[in-house]
């Protein structure tokens, strides 16, 4: 059983789907990725968020973010869940379902927990970045339903961080003042963040978030 922690390279893999067989790092290509799995087909909870992420569609292409889904049911199974979800959710599936029928990928990334279910994938959601590293592991169990705002809200921030010499403080949604990273001297500040900044205490400055208009 895999063990990945953040900064690790996310494991390739290649697998059947609804939208045809992927190369999970190909198919990925320059953009960020959302791996997330669901206990079973045709179960309530997993209807309900995958229904959620298809109507999430235009904000994560507003990120550059591909989402893929995974159960360890079959791809028929998958085919007839996805029509149920389209109709009880009323919106239409626009993302690939991997088939993981023989629990390759779950083992890989380590989705089973045998003291939850020994044979059904926990919650587990994983944040991959262009450069194919694991940038975020949130495990919900079964019966707790995913936030796909707080993981838009991540996703901001991890996308902010990537490229500024920021911060995020808690309860941070995109456009909030952000912390500028403890690294920076105070007299280098002006030049990085022209837009100015409070300090709170010598450890913590907090500058409006550099890339809002």
């Amino acid at each position: 059983m895999s063990t990945i922690r953040l900064g690790d390279e996310a494991p390739n893999f290649t697998a059947k789907s609804t939208e045809g067989e992927i190369n999970f790092h190909e198919w990925l290509g320059d953009s960020w990725g959302i791996l997330f799995s669901h206990p079973a087909d045709y179960t309530p909870v997993c209807t309900t968020e995958l229904g959620t992420v298809a109507k999430y569609k235009d904000e994560f292409d507003k990120r550059n973010v591909k989402v893929v889904a995974l159960s360890v049911d079959g791809l028929d199974s998958h085919k007839g869940w996805v029509l149920d979800i389209n109709e009880t959710q009323n919106t239409t599936v626009n993302f690939p379902i991997i088939a993981d029928e023989d629990h390759k990928v779950s083992e890989l990334y380590d989705m089973i927990h045998p003291n939850a279910n020994n044979k059904l994938t926990v919650r587990s959601v994983f944040v991959v970045d262009p450069d194919k590293k694991v940038k975020l592991i949130i495990t919900y169990p079964a019966s707790t339903g995913r936030n796909f705002d707080e993981l838009l809200r991540v996703i901001d921030s991890l996308q902010l961080t990537a490229y500024h010499k920021v911060a995020t403080p808690a309860n941070w949604k995109s456009g909030d003042d952000c912390v500028v990273s403890p690294s920076i001297e105070s007299k280098d500040i002006p030049d990085i963040f022209p837009k100015g900044y409070t300090e709170i205490k010598p450890y913590l400055r907090m500058t409006p978030q550099p890339d809002s208009k």
